[in-house]
């Protein structure tokens, strides 16, 4: 009995005790526990059983697996989906281009199968295009997720393009084919512009002025004159001037006479320029020989003038695109240009004048000149040194002008004395010729300069005979042996 009541006690001791937290048990000794659960994290790939799928686009593919799949998951279902028709069968689908992952679980939820999937185009349909279009070149096509891109070599630029629009057809949009294609032909392209102008100007000038002296009575009249100008011209241009005494009668101080003013003018204006040019196919390459002439522009905040070059002379830019060997296509555009005075603008200078009225200081008229200008700009296809003639321009300019005396010009044979007649007539004929060359660079020794030798005269020659310089060629030239092979020039002054 006594026992029973000891162990009672020890009961209702124990239940007694507060309850500790597990952290102050586990410091006291009171509670021991082991952690016996662990987190496994798998990347993609890394998978008991991973596969990797190459999927073309809107092509499916069949999977079978070695157990039954209880969930199937697809990681983005826009580039790929599963459609599971067994338990061990699935087939995928490709839907869009890109990368994916697909996971295949069994009942008690184990992985099966970790599938990496890429969906790409097709590049067999397109490599079989480009071999029968372009059937001359070796071409690799490759995706690059939704791009596609071009590399290997093709015979002619005309081909590189060609390639690239057969690609396009694969692609959503046009910016997404990449091209690296090599061209194998030559694409230096030598442009030579022949350029002559032929200007004929023809005037002529025939005038005649009457005056009378009279000695009458009447202080009013004792003189009469006519004064017929030249108004195209603006003045007499000169030629011949004479005076004729038509009567001379009435008295010593009464006369008649006539000036009569003739020229004829003829001008004729020769202009050839040939620049040549290179580039490489597709690239734009321009060309200016003359110079730049200033034109005022505007005014600055502190009231100056700002000044704007304008160029002038032979120009030519174009544009070359190699098609093949025997095709060029080029973007040419031309022009000769001079100043001029017509059309020209004259702006009024100012003048300071002192206190008498002298003029002490000002600033001089300006004159902006302007500019004639012929042009031709097109696009033409040529063969590799074939010429053509892009621009024959013929321009005929007739102006006639005459000043008379109304009234008395009418009169029979004595009309033509109260009549001075101008006429002027400016011809222009243009011819512009280009010839595209394929071209090769060339070993430096087998060029040659127009200074190639130049020797200065010496000082007895110079004094002696007035030579500026030696007589010279180029060096290796044979000058004294026959069948000259090599650059041979002199140039003596």
């Amino acid at each position: 009995m006594a026992m029973r009541q000891l162990f009672a006690l020890l009961a209702l001791c124990v239940m007694a005790v507060p309850a500790l937290p597990e952290t102050a048990l586990a410091q006291h000794g009171a509670v021991e526990r082991t952690n016996t659960m662990q987190v496994t994290i798998r990347q993609p790939g890394d998978g008991p059983v991973s596969e990797r799928l190459a999927l073309p686009l809107g092509q499916a593919a069949v999977i079978h697996l070695p157990v039954d799949a209880a969930d199937v998951m697809v990681a983005n279902p826009e580039i790929a989906d599963a459609v599971v028709r067994t338990p061990t069968r699935a087939i995928l689908l490709g839907q869009g281009v890109g990368r994916t992952n697909v996971f295949f679980f069994d009942a008690d939820g184990a992985l099966i199968l970790d599938l990496s999937v890429r969906v790409e185009r097709d590049m067999d349909g397109l490599g079989e295009a480009l071999t029968r279009f372009v059937p001359g070149g070796r071409i690799t096509a490759e995706s690059m997720n939704a791009n596609i891109v071009l590399s290997g070599t093709v015979p002619s630029a005309s081909a590189a393009d060609t390639a690239l629009q057969v690609a396009r057809r694969w692609a959503d949009e046009p910016e997404q084919v990449i091209s690296f294609l090599t061209v194998e032909g030559r694409d230096q392209v030598l442009l030579r512009v022949r350029i002559v102008e032929m200007q004929r100007t023809l005037v002529r000038q025939l005038g005649v002025n009457l005056n009378a002296n009279l000695n009458t009575a009447s202080p009013t009249v004792n003189r009469i004159e006519t004064e017929n100008a030249f108004s195209l011209a603006g003045r007499a241009l000169g030629g011949l001037t004479g005076r004729v005494d038509l009567l001379n009668a009435l008295g010593s101080d009464t006369r008649l006479g006539a000036t009569i003013n003739a020229l004829e003018r003829v001008g004729l204006v020769r202009t050839l320029a040939e620049p040549n040019l290179s580039a490489i196919s597709g690239e734009s390459a321009n060309f200016l020989a003359g110079g730049e002439f200033p034109v005022p522009v505007g005014r600055d905040r502190d009231g100056n003038i700002t000044i704007e070059y304008k160029p002038f002379g032979v120009g030519l830019g174009f544009t070359p695109m190699v098609l093949s060997e025997g095709r060029i296509s080029l973007r040419i555009s031309t022009e000769v240009s001079e100043l001029s005075n017509q059309g020209s603008i004259t702006l009024g200078g100012s003048a300071v004048t002192d206190q008498d009225g002298n003029v002490v200081a000002g600033v001089p008229a300006l004159t902006i000149p302007s500019l004639t200008v012929n042009r031709a700009e097109t696009t033409v296809e040529l063969p590799s040194g074939g010429s053509l003639v892009i621009a024959g321009l013929i321009k005929e300019e007739t102006r006639q002008a005459m000043d008379a005396v109304p009234g008395v010009d009418r009169l029979p044979v004595l009309g033509a004395l109260f009549r001075s007649r101008d006429f002027a007539n400016n011809e222009t004929e243009l011819v512009i010729m280009v010839t595209p060359y394929l071209v090769d660079p060339a070993d430096p020794r087998a060029l040659a300069s127009p200074g190639d030798g130049y020797q200065p005269a010496s000082t007895a020659a110079g004094v002696f005979l007035g030579r500026l310089n030696q007589v010279y060629a180029a060096p290796g030239a044979d000058v004294n042996g026959q069948g000259w092979s090599g650059p041979v020039g002199f140039s003596v002054e």
